[in-house]
């Protein structure tokens, strides 16, 4: 059984943890928060810096992924989901892009840098969801939401159902038996 490379395992699994982590904050805990709360500033900067450390590690993974030997794709002896195995892990580039790309241009249309980090008295818009990138970065969160949970189903199917070891070819050890 062959293995990713150490240094994808590391990127995946931290990727993965900062992308819950900005999901919940994002959705769940900013979303809530009134626009003239101090603390929604400062919950905005972590999440905005989150957010640009998530780009940076896609590019870095992407780059390591095209570079180094990996595993082939795993099998489920359906074509169809074979395929839509490949489509998944794509798509979570172009959502993960697209997340970035819209929050930054979100911060950028609120003017919200010189708000969150230059330390103005200025306050924050009364809605950031009026901005037509905020709503773009809202949704594109729900097709993330949507997309992981599918990748959890399929990692839970081929370990449980299939039991092809799939999981290990994405954690820590020996790159080939």
């Amino acid at each position: 059984m062959q293995r990713y490379h150490p240094f994808l395992v590391v990127l995946h699994w931290l990727i993965a943890l900062m992308i819950l982590v900005a999901l919940a904050a994002g959705g769940v805990v900013l979303a809530n928060m009134p626009p003239d709360s101090p603390d929604k500033v400062k919950g905005l900067g972590g999440h905005m810096v989150f957010g640009m450390a998530i780009g940076v590690l896609l590019i870095l993974r992407l780059v390591t992924r095209t570079r180094s030997t990996h595993p082939p794709h795993a099998t489920t002896g359906t074509p169809l989901l074979d395929r839509l195995g490949r489509w998944t892990h794509w798509g979570f580039y172009v959502l993960i892009a697209g997340m970035v790309a819209t929050g930054l241009a979100s911060a950028l249309g609120a003017g919200l840098f010189p708000i969150v980090y230059g330390g103005t008295a200025e306050t924050l818009p009364p809605e950031l969801s009026d901005l037509r990138q905020r709503a773009a970065h809202g949704v594109i969160a729900s097709l993330l939401v949507a997309l992981i949970a599918l990748h959890v189903v399929a990692a839970v199917y081929h370990q449980f159902i299939l039991k092809d070891g799939l999981l290990r070819r994405m954690w820590f050890g020996r790159r080939s038996a």
